[in-house]
């Protein structure tokens, strides 16, 4: 219980666990980070002001070695020459090493070696609510630097065209696709209409942009950038039908497309028709080599300071974070859970779950419904559901969480935040979770209904309220894979590293916990050792991770300090 608690002490000696100030300070508000996250200075200036000092000094040095005369009358005066001389070098050498030695020493990163993620070791005590201190400064956010522009934005009078996109999905998918439509502005250099937030066919939402977003930050941020505006140009004849008009929309673009592409392919139509749109736009824009390093960087530009939650949903969120910290009447750290377990998530997952035979029969008949092409006679689901289990690529249920966060040593009076949708099987499939963590709490258990009411106008507001709870918690534990984790933990990486973000391997903890023999000692020292460093500790950007799950290489620079 001990650790659940904040400390405004420093931590103590024979292990005890770090103290932990405030829970302000480590938890500013997100939509606002474009205010609290300021632009590290250019590295490559401070390397170019050692070395114009350090070659004064040389030359100093040397021209007064060629005044100096070897008389016995000047001996004294040429050795307290020397010395001065001496001193004065060293006393520069002092103020410079702080900054030499951070461009020199190599930055705290993670290394990935098969399934285990392997960290440099660290001097503090483990701690259950943050990750180590010394893990955490070595990077520092820097998207904000437009250092790689040259050419501004094509004003109003000579623009190449127009560009509308459909923004397709749940809320964390439009959001990426937003952030992936002023890129593709950029790379063309036209004018960008304010993304159409399209309904879709499970989330039913028809909300607008100006709905969930501050469009005019939006704009005005990224004025330097790229040309916005909120409609479509009133002199388009059939402005109506730019969603719909075949002869206006660039269809069947690859997936994540090269920057070239949209030069070669698209352009040439926009400046033929004057306005195009795209569609459809779900990652059709890559991240690596074929996108340039300034455009991955204006990506997380648009998504960690240009998309700004409306006031009123912030206020929201801000409310509700506040009041899991002190739901027992003293501060103390909760824990955010996103539970990917609800009936569609499962149907279309193909893994086999634990129930009787009258859900699992139910269960294929929602799949044969929904999936007929997959399923096909149902045959080989099995084997397959079995392989994927093995591979890491089934939801975790929520026993299995459960199991999980207890062997990293999370006590049963953990204040949990659930972020989930109807969680499939229900109360009954909650009850492991439950009776192991019973401070469980819902958006709808900590607001009341009036407070909510002028939320559930648009179901990507409330989906807003739980991505700014989830990412204000001292802890953020994923279940599966998703936009919404993977932004979520994007955030909290860019944020500062400090705060933790648990991603459960669940390739390996398939197989322990399938072990029958494995006991309970031996199996916390597996679920210690497979998520020592999956905690959002600094990593670099691998290939098969998007800049959105973790934005180091592309989005953050070494730290000063």
């Amino acid at each position: 219980m001990a650790e659940l608690r904040h400390s405004s002490a420093a931590g103590g000696g024979g292990g005890a666990a770090v103290a932990r100030p405030s829970a302000a300070r480590h938890h500013p508000d997100a939509a606002a980070i474009s205010t609290l996250l300021s632009p590290p200075p250019s590295s490559s200036k401070d390397l170019d002001h050692v070395d114009h000092v350090e070659q004064q000094q040389q030359q100093q040095h040397h021209g007064s070695r060629r005044e100096w005369r070897f008389t016995s009358g000047s001996a004294g005066s040429m050795v307290a020459g020397a010395f001065l001389a001496l001193l004065l070098l060293l006393a520069v050498t002092l103020t410079l090493a702080p900054s030499i030695w951070s461009h020199l020493r190599p930055g705290y990163l993670c290394k990935k070696e098969g399934f285990i993620l392997r960290c440099p070791p660290v001097i503090e005590p483990p701690s259950l609510w943050e990750n180590p201190h010394s893990t955490t400064t070595s990077w520092e956010p820097c998207a904000e630097q437009r250092s790689y522009y040259h050419n501004p934005p094509l004003p109003e009078e000579e623009p190449n065209g127009y560009l509308g996109i459909h923004a397709e999905g749940g809320l964390n998918q439009q959001r990426i696709a937003i952030c992936n439509a002023v890129a593709v502005a950029r790379i063309m250099n036209v004018t960008l209409i304010i993304p159409l937030m399209k309904q879709d066919q499970i989330w039913k939402d028809q909300t607008r942009f100006e709905d969930v977003f501050d469009v005019d930050h939006f704009i005005n941020y990224l004025k330097d950038d790229v040309r916005i505006v909120k409609d479509i140009p009133s002199w388009l004849p059939d402005r109506g039908d730019l969603y719909t008009s075949l002869r206006r929309t660039v269809k069947n673009i690859p997936k994540y497309a090269s920057a070239e592409w949209y030069l070669d392919n698209v352009l040439p139509r926009i400046k033929e028709k004057r306005v195009m749109a795209l569609k459809p736009f779900v990652d059709r824009l890559g991240y690596y080599d074929n996108v340039p390093a300034e455009i991955n960087r204006l990506r997380c530009r648009v998504n960690y300071h240009a998309l700004k939650f409306l006031p009123h949903i912030e206020e929201m969120a801000e409310t509700l974070a506040s009041r899991m910290r002190n739901r027992t009447g003293t501060l103390q750290p909760y824990m955010a859970l996103h539970l990917r377990f609800e009936k569609g998530m499962v149907g279309l997952s193909f893994c086999d779950f634990v129930g009787n035979r009258r859900e699992k029969a139910m269960m294929a008949a929602y799949r044969k419904k929904e999936w007929p092409r997959r399923f096909k006679n149902g045959s080989h689901v099995w084997h397959q559901a079995l392989q994927k289990r093995k591979e890491g690529r089934c939801p975790l249920e929520p026993g299995e969480v459960a199991v999980i966060l207890m062997a990293m040593g999370y006590p049963k009076e953990t204040q949990v935040y659930v972020a989930s949708g109807q969680v499939y099987g229900g109360e009954n499939r909650m009850a492991a979770l439950r009776n192991m963590f019973p401070n469980l709490v819902r958006k709808e258990e900590l607001a009341t209904e009036e407070e909510l009411k002028p939320l559930r106008k648009h179901v990507t507001s409330l989906a807003a309220i739980d991505f700014l709870v989830c990412l204000k918690s001292d802890v953020f534990v994923m279940t599966h894979g998703g936009n919404f984790a993977k932004l979520v933990m994007g955030t909290r990486r860019y944020m500062g590293h400090h705060l933790k973000s648990i991603k459960p391997n669940k390739a390996l903890m398939a197989k322990v916990l399938g072990d029958p023999y494995l006991g309970w000692p031996a199996f916390v020292d597996e679920v210690a050792t497979m998520h020592e460093g999956r905690t959002g500790l600094p990593e670099p950007t691998f290939p098969g991770y998007d800049i959105y799950e973790n934005p180091l290489s592309h989005c953050m620079c070494r730290s000063k300090s």
